[in-house]
């Protein structure tokens, strides 16, 4: 044991030689104290020869603040600054924005900043160098207010220096005086014209000369009435002036319709009249039977074949039928024939004005059976008072329906074209009635369609 103390107190005097500070002595003085915890102060003060109670201090002091603590008690320890992580660029712009504006964001504040200077810093650096800052009261600011200069344009480039260095638009609003949606107007401007959009502009009205004047519209209203079936192209070739466009014509000739009355083929609008009963309402049944005929949609050997229906106007029932290649007299006669036999001759009987049922054989069985027959003339606006043809456009529910008769309705429809053809065949009593849901020819043209072989 004391051969080894001897060995370490000459490798302790070894190591003298080599220290150039106090603080290696310290620390070599205290270094196998401090790895190896099993050995006591007094053996190292022996082997050093340093009294036990400086080796205890030392060793304490190295516990308790590290290297700190083995520094000689006359020097002073000063912590070494941070090193700012902005430039002294950034703290001035922060410094000069506070100056001139006190709303900005922090996020806004390190747009500026790059945009400015081309530094990225965090808005949370932004943030504590704006509050770090001081307060500097410019007595005269380099920037102007919106409504300052007198030419307006040089305060929309305020605007647009503004917008691209980074600066909010309510912050622009707010430092410039001047409302949100005219620094707007301005960047749009800026952005769809670029400079010479930011120019002062005429305040005039931007529509083109006006073409029609009065002179104009009168002679385009004589026009219309010396060529009262003329239209807007044959009025603007009669008119003769090329700078006018045909739909300009057209906006004239529909504003003269508007005005003048005397003007032919024009509508006159006079106040509505009430809904008028039918002219042939019956009141009874058999008082009004209607008759009619369409061409079917299909052909048979070649030969588009007819549909010959007699309605009651009372009850809307289908009388009797039949299907004809041609709308021909003695079909005519068959139909009013079946009708009769079975249910009698009515009081009136109305149709068309087409040959079948104005020919002298029509006529003349009408009259031997003491039927009143009024045909109407279709072409004149009369087709409304045929009950067949205002069925067939889908009109109101009939008002009584008899108590023989199969209902043809929208939920019945596939039992009309078998009641139909047996009724029309002989085998059946009972005759359709038709209602609004449906349609009297189409429903049996349809049943048609189905059987052409059958040839019926």
């Amino acid at each position: 044991m004391k051969d080894a103390r001897m060995e370490a107190a000459s490798d302790f005097a070894q190591l003298q030689l080599r220290f150039v500070d106090q603080l290696q002595w310290r620390y070599e003085l205290i270094r196998p104290l401090v790895l190896f915890e099993d050995r006591p102060a007094t053996h190292r003060a022996e082997e050093t020869h340093t009294h036990p109670d400086t080796v205890r201090k030392l060793r304490r002091r190295f516990q308790q603040q590290g290297m700190l603590g083995l520094v000689l008690d006359d020097v002073e320890v000063v912590p070494k600054e941070k090193t700012p992580r902005v430039s002294v660029a950034v703290v001035q712009e922060i410094a000069r924005l506070k100056a001139l504006y006190a709303g900005f964001h922090a996020r806004e504040l390190a747009r500026i900043v790059f945009y400015t200077l081309g530094e990225r810093i965090d808005h949370k650096t932004a943030q504590r160098l704006w509050q770090q800052s001081p307060v500097i009261t410019q007595e005269t600011l380099p920037l102007e207010d919106y409504h300052t200069p007198p030419d307006r344009s040089q305060a929309r480039r305020q605007v647009i220096k503004l917008y691209a260095q980074g600066w909010e638009k309510i912050s622009i609003s707010r430092f410039l005086h001047v409302s949100r949606p005219t620094v707007d107007a301005c960047i749009k401007r800026f952005e769809t014209e670029h400079w010479a959009g930011l120019q002062e502009k005429s305040r005039a009205p931007k529509t083109p000369a006006r073409k029609v004047w009065l002179p104009l519209m009168i002679d385009v209203y004589h026009l219309q009435k010396r060529h009262p079936d003329a239209g807007k192209f044959r009025i603007w070739s009669l008119l003769a002036h090329p700078e006018i466009s045909v739909r300009t014509v057209a906006r004239i000739m529909a504003l003269n319709k508007q005005v003048y009355d005397d003007i032919p083929h024009v509508r006159k609008h006079g106040p509505k009249l009430p809904p008028q009963p039918h002219p042939y309402k019956a009141c009874r049944p058999h008082q009004y039977w209607f008759i009619d005929g369409r061409k079917m949609d299909f052909a048979l050997d070649g030969v588009k074949w007819w549909s010959l229906v007699i309605l009651d106007g009372y009850s809307r029932t289908i009388l009797a039928g039949a299907m004809a290649p041609a709308e021909a007299t003695w079909a005519t006669l068959l139909v009013l024939y079946t009708a009769c036999l079975r249910y009698g001759a009515p009081e009136t009987l109305i149709s068309d004005s087409g040959g079948a049922f104005t020919s002298d054989a029509f006529e003349a069985a009408c009259a031997r059976l003491g039927i009143h027959h009024e045909p109407i003339v279709s072409t004149q606006g009369e087709s409304y008072k045929n009950l067949m043809v205002t069925v067939d456009r889908r009109i109101a529910p009939p008002t009584a329906v008899p108590e023989r008769g199969v209902i043809v309705s929208s939920h019945t429809a596939p039992q009309y074209p078998g009641a139909c053809h047996a009724y029309l065949a002989g085998d059946s009593p009972r005759a359709p009635v038709f209602s609004h849901h449906g349609s009297v020819h189409g429903a049996l043209a349809n049943w048609c369609s189905a059987h052409l072989g059958d040839h019926h």
